[in-house]
């Protein structure tokens, strides 16, 4: 199977804009005044509402991947006819390595574009942890949808669409360098997110916690979020893991990276909302008609910080359910990078493709049922 190469730094490299990243939320986080204690609230919150609930999400997923040895790859190859319906489900589980396996698959001549479509329709990518982490109810309606969306989707494509996507030559490489072993800090991330799943779990049930075994709960959320942030900052990797490394290693990466994007969503509606005196939900409401075509454009912009930007909106009642919808459809997250870089053309399409079911599924919310959700 062809897999795409990203550039990426060799081990060990520094990456200075990620180190950048980090010394600002140091700084914001130490600040004096409300804007320190705010900020140390809002990475609290992002910890135990969200990365947490990634983190184990993930263990247990790359965990039974290395314990039942299944080969995702292979059964969408031998799948035949159940391919679309294959690579949908792919597209709808949390995260971006279920796409990621379906576009290298389409380029190497193991799937139809059919499948292409479905996977990128279906997929919610790394905005999926973050809404089954705050919107259990909400995720059980958006990700079976998008499923059933872009099977349909898919099945279309292969029926009416006669023209080849397909490069002649794929060049087969790493989708992401082997870290290799397991280290410390994977080690140390893992004892410091039970704790946090705990206290996180006990939100839901409407239970408070503020200490674990003694320690506030306050300083063992800091504690994760800043080492969260020095694995992501001192990372070789862009986003996704190597399907080799042990899933604890996977786990403390890719929630790193998730976490993120996360903190700069919650960070920028506090900040804006406090500081800046700005209620963004009545400005929203002003171009109410306008917001399920915004996030379905936004859906257009590669990578999956901009569509945790609109699930983190749709949380806090900016934007309506359809809104949600439309972005998730139309939304491939990780996915289009690998996608652009194997086979631009058949990206561009298939994004074009989605555009269309997005369209139906945000309005068709938004006229007929748009207090769905909300």
């Amino acid at each position: 199977m062809a897999i795409l190469t990203a550039t990426l730094p060799p081990i060990g490299a520094l990456r200075p804009k990620r180190l950048l990243v980090f010394a600002i939320l140091v700084v914001l986080a130490v600040a004096p005044g409300e804007l320190g204690n705010l900020t140390r609230q809002l990475m609290t919150d992002a910890y135990v509402q969200v990365s947490v609930f990634v983190a184990a999400t993930l263990l247990i997923f790359y965990g039974a991947e290395r314990v039942f040895k299944f080969n995702i790859g292979t059964a969408l190859s031998n799948a035949k006819m159940a391919q679309v319906p294959l690579a949908a489900l792919l597209g709808s589980t949390p995260g971006c390595g279920g796409a990621v396996v379906v576009v290298a698959a389409y380029s190497s001549g193991h799937v139809g574009f059919g499948a292409v479509v479905a996977t990128l329709t279906a997929t919610m990518g790394d905005a999926a942890f973050l809404l089954i982490a705050t919107r259990p109810d909400t995720a059980l309606v958006v990700l079976p949808l998008s499923f059933v969306v872009g099977i349909i989707s898919g099945w279309l494509v292969d029926r009416f669409n006669t023209i080849e996507f397909r490069e002649t030559n794929t060049a087969a490489c790493d989708l992401a360098p082997l870290i290799g072993k397991l280290r410390p800090q994977d080690i140390t991330y893992l004892l410091l997110a039970i704790p946090g799943f705990i206290v996180g779990a006990a939100q839901l049930g409407q239970v408070t916690i503020d200490h674990i075994f003694g320690v506030p709960i306050l300083w063992i959320a800091l504690a994760g979020t800043f080492l969260g942030l020095f694995i992501w900052s001192t990372s070789v990797l862009m986003a996704m893991t190597h399907a080799d490394d042990h899933p604890l290693t996977r786990m403390a990466e890719e929630t790193s990276f998730i976490s993120v994007w996360v903190i700069g969503a919650y960070l920028a509606y506090d900040y804006i909302a406090t500081f800046a005196g700005v209620d963004i939900a009545q400005m929203f409401e002003t171009i109410a008609p306008l917001l399920p075509l915004m996030a379905i454009l936004i859906g257009f912009i590669p990578g999956c910080g901009p569509q945790v930007l609109v699930t983190t909106l749709y949380l806090n009642g900016v934007v309506p359910f359809a809104a949600l919808m439309g972005n998730a459809i139309s939304n491939d997250g990780d996915a289009l990078f690998p996608a652009i870089a194997l086979n631009p053309k058949a990206a561009v399409i298939a994004t074009v493709y989605s555009a269309v079911p997005a369209l139906i599924m945000g309005y068709g919310f938004y006229f007929f049922a748009p207090g769905f959700m909300n």
